[in-house]
């Protein structure tokens, strides 16, 4: 006999509230505009190219007004290949082509992003005030000057990516994010895990034990700690397997949790947009009382050194 008593459905813990014009509207009133990304094929960047890729993300960040949030999704699932042999224009080499790598596995990489205005309660939230730990949602009311501005600049965004000539953003729109009759929605495929063209319906199961979804079992780990990073960071690293002494064959840094991670796996990365003058009042604040402190007690006398 099944346990009933803590069973809910998805509406009542469901964030969102509705899909617009191509927009994700919550119901804490955060707007997001989901696109999707187009990134360079895997082995043909180079180390000054990956530093330019890594300027035009920084340039691009740096127009979204505070208390935003930029989300990098990138999906990596096992697939066989299909060949295309419906082509007309096809030569007997293309189709041979073809046909040698028909079937084999791959780890197919989708990327999206998204980019979301938020406020400033909301923007410094922990994952704990999540709705799926509170037992109601409580609407906010969303500024349509506020909105307007951040669709402004995320138009602008949009523009700096597609100019760079490495990555290009295609805007999603409300069909592609919700579904149709026919095909699911990105929104529908993340919540049951569905590759694209699937729209089998998945129960989700969240135990004390593990998370279920469908014949899915979830692992999940964050990178948030300064100390669980690593103590140098790049824009690429060398891959060793395909370098010689002559050349270099360069990968993102990050690399080693994308592609060359071969099962299936959703790679998230968040960069939230703080206000920094704010934030450099609150630490020089802090700097002094710890100056003014240090002489009564060892501890204050170590946290000012660390701040100095």
């Amino acid at each position: 006999m099944r346990n009933t008593s803590k069973m809910t459905t998805l509406e009542n813990k469901f964030p969102l509230l509705a899909v617009e014009h191509g927009c994700i509207i919550s119901k804490d009133a955060d707007i997001t505009v989901a696109f999707e990304v187009e990134l360079p094929e895997l082995y043909t960047v180079t180390g000054a190219e990956y530093e330019a890729i890594h300027g035009c993300w920084c340039k691009a960040i740096k127009v979204l007004p505070y208390f935003c949030v930029v989300h990098k999704q990138d999906w990596f699932i096992k697939e066989k290949y299909m060949p295309e042999l419906q082509k007309d224009d096809m030569s007997f080499l293309s189709r041979s082509f073809e046909r040698h790598f028909n079937e084999r596995p791959y780890l197919k990489h989708s990327c999206y992003l998204y980019l979301t205005k938020t406020t400033k309660e909301r923007n410094r939230m922990q994952s704990n005030f999540s709705t799926l730990c509170r037992g109601h949602i409580i609407p906010k009311e969303l500024d349509k000057e506020t909105a307007g501005k951040f669709m402004e600049a995320a138009e602008q965004f949009e523009r700096i990516m597609n100019d760079s000539g490495f990555v290009r953003l295609r805007r999603l729109s409300t069909d592609e994010i919700v579904g149709t009759e026919k095909s699911a929605g990105l929104i529908e495929r993340y919540f049951s895990l569905m590759p694209e063209g699937d729209t089998t319906l998945q129960d989700i199961d969240l135990s004390a034990k593990e998370m279920r979804i469908g014949d899915n079992r979830l692992c999940l780990h964050t990178l948030s700690d300064a100390e669980d990073m690593p103590g140098k960071v790049a824009t690429d690293i060398r891959y060793e397997k395909l370098s010689t002494d002559r050349s270099d064959c360069r990968l993102s840094f990050a690399s080693p949790v994308g592609l060359l991670l071969s099962c299936n796996h959703i790679y998230n990365q968040y960069v939230i947009i703080d206000n920094s003058e704010e934030n450099l009042q609150k630490f020089e604040k802090s700097a002094r009382n710890m100056q003014s402190l240090s002489r009564y007690s060892r501890s204050n006398s170590i946290n000012r050194e660390w701040i100095d």
